[in-house]
């Protein structure tokens, strides 16, 4: 008869490690875009400090959202217009305003952030029915698109400054 003292260890070892990737194939499966691409790995580096830096840069998927929402209450408290030009991320802080370009046609609008999303994967940022038509991104649902931060403030600026030189 066989000694299994001596396969308890390796059995045991051969279990656990089982397990564990068991739950971290779970964990990728649950939250699939976490490790999808470079916009949310780095804002989970940032500790969700959600401080965004006048001129901070992201490349990635826009997409619109309009009539189906008009009306209703977003993220921030206020009432969805698909005639204003604002938008939904998932990061940014409200009332930050950013400049999207569509890089297909290099057309621009500047929105405010006023939602949270958009929650599909691979998009960065949800627009406004008027922000989408702005940069011709209506028509084809989503696009290649550049945000670039316009506000807040730099770290080292005051509103004092700012507004001098409005």
């Amino acid at each position: 008869m066989p000694n299994l003292n001596s396969k308890k260890p390796d059995q045991i070892f051969n279990f656990l490690l089982s397990a564990l990737i068991i739950c971290f194939y779970t964990f990728l499966n649950i939250w699939p875009d976490v490790f999808a691409n470079d916009e949310i790995a780095f804002a989970l580096r940032r500790s969700y400090d959600k401080s965004a830096l006048r001129g901070e840069i992201w490349y990635g998927t826009a997409s619109w959202y309009g009539t189906k929402f008009h009306g209703r209450t977003t993220s921030n408290g206020e009432q969805y217009n698909k005639n204003k030009l604002t938008a939904a991320h998932k990061d940014l802080p409200f009332n930050t305003k950013v400049l999207v370009t569509n890089l297909k046609n290099n057309k621009s609008v500047v929105v405010r952030i006023n939602d949270r999303g958009p929650f599909i994967k691979d998009r960065i940022i949800d627009l406004s029915e008027k922000a989408a038509e702005k940069i011709d991104l209506k028509k084809t649902g989503t696009g290649y698109i550049k945000i670039q931060v316009v506000t807040p403030l730099l770290e080292h600026e005051n509103v004092s400054s700012e507004e001098n030189q409005s």
